[in-house]
């Protein structure tokens, strides 16, 4: 009797598990919320050179400013330079120091960059980093790269994490992510330098990695096979909810520290509620703690409902159990590129959650030169993430897994493709872009999971869909780092964030196709049925079963 055959006998989806789902709702729901925390943690207000003598009013200055501001090719006044000394105006007499107007120098006026910091715009945001630091102008690079420390410290913590639960257990590093994401995110707050504010934030990422690599499984393992595509809907929710809350507290807490603050507090009821998570029995039997597993598999059957026999929960089948969870051999990446067909799956799904990361994080860190303010632009980017599941949902049953990935990064490229080509004046056409771009990214998010798990065999499915999440998360890394593209044209970050979602949605018309196909459980099904459609032809077909 296998682990699957024993989840049926205590009951593979009832109350217990539902209330696994509720318990572990937390975490899914604080990722997204610390993820895009920097749209207004680093939000950068509108700002110029500070000005010693200028008047009070900031939006009532235009000709004081134009003596001592030059203009942008745009038009506007530099947020980043000054004139080394103020211009004399049409019909004015204003000049420092009693210069008179014609003793200004011959030729182009000189300029310096802001000698004495910058002034800031606070009718928005009370307080960023960007204006707690100045990270404007030559520094706006050292704010951008908060987020890419933060991801990459993700990136680090998911392989950090993933070792250690599978040595340790779930539920006991579930409390570890949850302890140093407060500690290191209140170390944060409390920052008194840059520098300390990006090593505290990197070491957040590689905690709340936890989260993404513990909570998943320690759901999936007490689920049985036919209810965890349902369970892993409904605990997607819990990200969109997460998105929509973020926008309703950073409308109401203009400060960052105190934002970061809110946001990482409910970390402290979530270290209550471990009290009431179970550890994952299947690892419980594969270490040998049989009367571990034992009890949490009695307390799994009481809620359910379900009527356990002695026989089927006795320390003897247990241990049969355990020995066979042993005896599978672990899995290593290497086993994913060791024969043709399983190495070219890969390499696609590499490729095609490169892009899908890429997109979503580019397209939703980038709120800017939008027709709503931040906070309705994020309220709005996390409303729509509802109507793309639904999407996703009718279109792998009906149009298939890979058209419906391809469609939706394509739906993307082409959303960022169009904002390229509409006026920056036309605010309602490029916000209604923006909007789309949006949904089809988190759509492609959400068909990528269920696309990319039914690829892999029984087997290797864990390590393939951890390989291909660690390459997504250096894709999002990246992504912030694009946005400084726009030093070298403004529409240069688009045209990346575009043209990476068309490679990836060319990619995944390249994978075999997953409808209606019965799931490979080793290495051989794969080889044998997973090929292209063209190579399908000349291999024997695949199994069909009821969708």
């Amino acid at each position: 009797m296998g682990f699957e055959e024993l989840l049926d006998k205590v009951g593979g989806f009832g109350p217990f598990q539902l209330r696994n789902v509720a318990l572990l709702a937390l975490p899914r729901v604080l990722l997204p919320m610390h993820f895009l925390l920097p749209i207004f943690l680093a939000a950068v207000p509108a700002h110029r050179c500070a000005l010693p003598g200028a008047p009070d009013n900031f939006s009532n200055q235009d000709a004081w400013l134009e003596a001592h501001l030059p203009r942008e090719p745009d038009g506007k006044l530099s947020s980043c330079l000054r004139f080394t000394h103020p211009q004399a105006l049409p019909n004015s007499t204003l000049w420092e120091g009693g210069q008179d107007p014609g003793e200004q120098p011959e030729g182009e006026p000189s300029t310096v960059p802001c000698p004495q910091g910058w002034e800031y715009n606070h009718s928005e945001f009370s307080s960023t980093i960007a204006t707690e630091w100045d990270l404007v102008c030559e520094q706006k690079g050292l704010n951008k790269a908060t987020s890419t420390f933060f991801f990459a410290g993700v990136l680090v913590g998911a392989v950090v994490y993933g070792y250690l639960s599978d040595r340790f257990g779930r539920r006991r590093l579930l409390l570890v992510a949850y302890v140093s994401s407060l500690v290191l995110s209140l170390a944060s707050a409390a920052s008194v330098s840059y520098i300390m504010f990006a090593i505290t934030r990197t070491l957040t990422g590689m905690a709340l990695a936890g989260f993404t690599i513990i909570v998943m499984p320690l759901e999936l393992e007490w689920l049985d096979v036919r209810h965890r595509t349902v369970a892993g809907v409904l605990s997607s929710t819990f990200w969109t909810g997460g998105v929509m809350l973020l926008a309703l507290i950073g409308y109401l807490i203009r400060d960052w520290r105190w934002l970061l603050l809110t946001v990482t507090l409910p970390c402290a009821p979530g270290i209550l509620t471990l009290w009431w998570v179970p550890e994952s029995a299947r690892w419980l039997l594969t270490q040998g703690r049989v009367e571990e597993a034992h009890t949490y598999l009695l307390h799994c059957a009481r809620l359910n409902g379900q009527p356990a026999g002695e026989d089927s929960l006795s320390r003897e089948a247990l241990n049969k159990v355990a020995a066979a969870e042993r005896m599978v051999r672990r899995p290593s990446y290497l086993d994913l590129f060791r024969t043709p067909r399983l190495r070219y799956i890969s390499l696609c799904c590499m490729v095609v959650w490169f892009g899908v990361n890429f997109s979503y994080y580019g397209v939703s860190l980038d709120v800017s030169g939008l027709g709503l303010n931040v906070y309705l632009t994020q309220l709005v980017f996390g409303a729509v993430e509802l109507p793309s599941k639904l999407l996703v949902y009718l279109s792998v049953r009906h149009a298939g897994r890979r058209l419906t990935m391809a469609g939706t990064l394509l739906g993307a490229a082409l959303a960022l493709g169009f904002r390229l080509l509409v006026s920056p004046e036309i605010k309602s056409w490029s916000t209604a872009l923006a909007v789309m771009g949006k949904a089809f990214s988190e759509a492609a998010f959400t068909t990528a999971y269920l696309f990319t798990s039914e690829l892999y065999p029984t087997v290797l499915r864990q390590t393939g869909m951890g390989l291909t999440a660690l390459v997504g998360r250096l894709g999002g890394s990246l992504a912030p780092l694009a946005a400084l593209l726009d030093g070298l044209w403004l529409s240069l970050p688009k045209l990346a964030y575009g043209g990476i979602a068309l490679l990836a949605a060319c990619t995944a018309l390249l994978l075999p196709e997953t409808k209606q196909a019965q799931l490979p459980e080793t290495i051989q099904d794969v080889e044998r049925k997973s090929a292209p459609s063209s190579l399908q032809e000349e291999e024997m077909p695949m199994k069909q079963v009821q969708d």
